[in-house]
């Protein structure tokens, strides 16, 4: 069993992007998504979710469509614009650098004297 673990402020934005670039998806499968690839150790709670796909949206990030989802229901699907692919590059490449920056901080050993 994964542990879970708590989502850093600003990261939200960041796995929704990602879990709709892998293929256009409504909102419920966006959690879902999330918390497959995170092998369950990342939890979103719908009530954080639906503000941040609204927000996206918004921002141009991400484009909608209604549908009929798996179990015959009306969804609003979502995809990534072209901006919403190059905001989810340059997020990738930021959070990237920044897990090698605390990896190397991480791994530093005291000084002997």
């Amino acid at each position: 069993m994964t542990e879970s673990a708590n989502l850093l402020p600003g990261t939200l934005d960041l796995l929704i992007l990602k879990a709709v670039s892998l293929e256009p998806m409504h909102g419920y499968g966006v959690l879902l998504r999330i918390g497959q690839i995170s092998q369950g150790a990342l939890t979103i709670e719908q009530g954080a979710l639906y503000p941040a796909l609204y927000r996206l949206e918004h921002q141009g990030l991400l484009k909608s469509e209604w549908g009929t989802s798996e179990n015959n229901r009306r969804a609003k699907y979502y995809r990534l614009t072209p901006s919403g692919r190059r905001r989810l590059r340059e997020e990738t490449e930021s959070w990237n650098r920044l897990v090698s920056a605390m990896g190397s901080v991480l791994k530093a050993i005291p000084e002997e004297s």
